[in-house]
């Protein structure tokens, strides 16, 4: 008899057992190599502990990780360590709202299809686009969809992206490639941007979209406006992806010729997470709004004159015509986008501008300290939060004597393109001061040295 409350009895364990042909837990997993399991019985922790025992044991092993409240960072490189309002908590905690999925009967929810809105309205103005969508899963997916997006509306096959665009966010789109939809071919960079010369010859009758990313994956501002014009001479799209924070400053991509507009709102309330989940945008002129994958929420009248939230388009045909289809995201992640939207909410217009000024000032102060310590900067002209600095040795042993000083460092180009090695991307963001500044550009500079007169003369 199937007990009510107990998903397993033993009983119930016992005979699935039996039925598999073996008389233990220990025998199902034997054929996992020994050295790959981890033995409870030759650790330090007891089989038996009451709970106050065992959440001090685990508060012990938690203390032994590092992070960002503990060490001063300066990694960015698409994560960013950002200023969080403390609202976002307790709204996105609040039980009318923590699911991260839009409710299949939509209209009934009223307050999260209204959370949506509000969130669409604000990349909206952000991008300078007509219309957003409802959220994606990241930046990443977000772009490769728009390629996806323009492959499919121009009829044409080949995806331009500039080496400028994050390296990830290349190996996202060469996934989507993968499947027949479009061919990717890269333009090379100079300078930490699109290399205009370099690209003129890849734009053709042939082209689909030309991808740029501003700022660039190394920080530096793109030409948008003489990007869009080569792009819009071979009736190709052009697609931006963008950080949202630096739109608080910069000119909208929308106004400066974009089609598409995509990034990550992480920025905007969402923690710096090793591997979890973000929150992507995607942003578009009304003339692509059929084609957008994911959902658009709108605002309408009841029967009663009353304002009232619906689904007003929702990318479904995935069901219909799988491989076929335009997209196969048809979902959103509404926790994370309402997290963005409440931190913009309670930053305002004003305060995002002025988040985005302090972001530049204090990179800009971290840049000329840098030079002025005698360490190259590798690129030069407009950039927003992060720079590339040659430490002429190996980044990683950089920021392994940084960890000793409590700081995490900047990230090692050489794990994007073997040909930067010794280059590291250094991220300053507002809730960095002079005084971790300084420190940070001290360490820099005892690391080179302790390197460099450790290396004997030939």
């Amino acid at each position: 008899m199937q007990h009510r409350y107990l998903p397993m009895t033993d009983a119930d364990k016992a005979e699935m057992l039996a039925d598999l042909g073996v008389e233990s837990v220990e025998e199902l997993f034997s054929s996992i190599p020994t050295n790959l399991r981890y033995d409870i019985l030759q650790s330090d922790l007891k089989t038996s502990m009451s709970e106050t025992d065992l959440l001090a044991y685990f508060q012990e092993k938690a203390e032994q990780n590092q992070h960002m409240k503990n060490m001063t960072s300066f990694l960015g490189a698409g994560v960013y360590d950002h200023f969080i309002p403390i609202v976002v908590d307790n709204v996105i905690s609040r039980p009318e709202f923590y699911t991260a999925y839009t409710p299949y009967q939509p209209e009934i929810s009223q307050g999260e299809l209204q959370a949506i809105f509000e969130f669409q309205t604000m990349i909206s103005e952000l991008t300078g686009m007509d219309l957003a969508n409802s959220s994606m899963y990241d930046g990443a997916t977000a772009l490769a969809e728009a390629a996806q997006l323009s492959a499919y509306h121009t009829k044409k096959r080949n995806v331009i992206v500039s080496g400028a665009v994050h390296p990830e966010s290349r190996e996202v789109l060469m996934t989507y490639s993968g499947g027949d939809a479009f061919d990717v071919v890269l333009a090379p960079h100079a300078n930490g941007v699109t290399d205009r010369a370099a690209l003129e010859p890849l734009l053709d009758e042939n082209t689909a979209c030309l991808i740029v990313q501003s700022p660039s994956f190394y920080g530096q501002i793109e030409d948008l406006e003489a990007l869009a014009e080569k792009a819009k001479a071979v009736g190709a799209l052009f697609i931006v992806s963008s950080n949202p924070l630096s739109l608080g400053v910069l000119k909208p991509p929308g106004e400066a010729g974009a089609d598409i507009v995509v990034g990550d709102v992480q920025p905007f309330g969402i923690p710096a997470q090793y591997g979890g989940p973000h929150c992507g945008f995607f942003a578009a002129k009304k003339a692509f709004m059929r084609k957008m994958p994911g959902r658009l929420v709108g605002e309408t009248l009841d029967e009663n004159g009353e304002r009232g939230y619906v689904l007003t388009l929702q990318t479904r045909e995935q069901h219909i015509r799988r491989d076929k289809a335009t997209s196969n995201i048809c979902s959103n992640h509404a926790l994370f986008a309402l997290a963005s939207s409440v931190a913009m909410s309670a930053l305002g217009k004003q305060g995002v501008a002025e988040m985005a000024q302090q972001n530049i000032r204090h990179a800009q102060y971290a840049k000329n300290t840098f030079a002025s310590a005698g360490i190259p900067i590798v690129y030069e002209g407009p950039f927003f939060n992060e720079f590339v600095i040659d430490t002429k040795i190996s980044a990683s042993v950089v920021n392994r004597h940084l960890l000793k000083q409590g700081i995490i460092g900047g990230f090692d180009l050489a794990r994007a393109n073997t040909e930067d090695a010794g280059k590291m991307l250094i991220c300053v963001t507002e809730l960095k001061k002079r005084d971790d500044i300084d420190k940070l550009v001290r360490y820099v500079k005892e690391a080179i040295t302790h390197e460099e007169t450790a290396i004997p003369s030939v």
